[in-house]
């Protein structure tokens, strides 16, 4: 089984460093930078949550880590596409999953504007 730190060495943004060395504009090393520290922040959220937690307090990890994916996505000019979209949500998704969070839903769609 995965672990949240096993989790964090694999982000998405390691495919997107990749592209954008292969002349994808849609990232920049600031977007990146940025992606990771909110990846960072959720997947440090969940650990400090431990052991006796509940499905609502992770939710509230996921609604949390949406908001900033929001906000970010609008301050660097709408980066997150179909493609990011995916790799994203299934980042969050696994990481909700190894906390503790049983769903074959896509768990982000309620705060998802990407």
């Amino acid at each position: 089984m995965t672990t949240l730190k096993e989790l964090t060495k694999n982000k998405p943004t390691v495919e997107w460093k990749q592209r954008m060395d292969e002349d994808d504009d849609l990232f920049t090393d600031e977007n990146i930078a940025a992606t990771n520290e909110v990846l960072n922040s959720y997947t440090n959220s969940l650990k400090k949550l431990g052991a006796n937690t509940t499905e609502e307090d992770i939710l509230e990890c996921v609604k949390e880590v949406v908001i900033k994916f929001n906000e970010l996505n609008d301050k660097y000019d709408y980066f997150i596409e179909t493609m990011e979209r995916e790799e994203l949500c299934d980042f969050i998704i696994e990481a909700a999953r190894i906390a503790g969070f049983e769903s074959e839903e896509d768990i982000t769609e309620e705060w998802r504007e990407w």
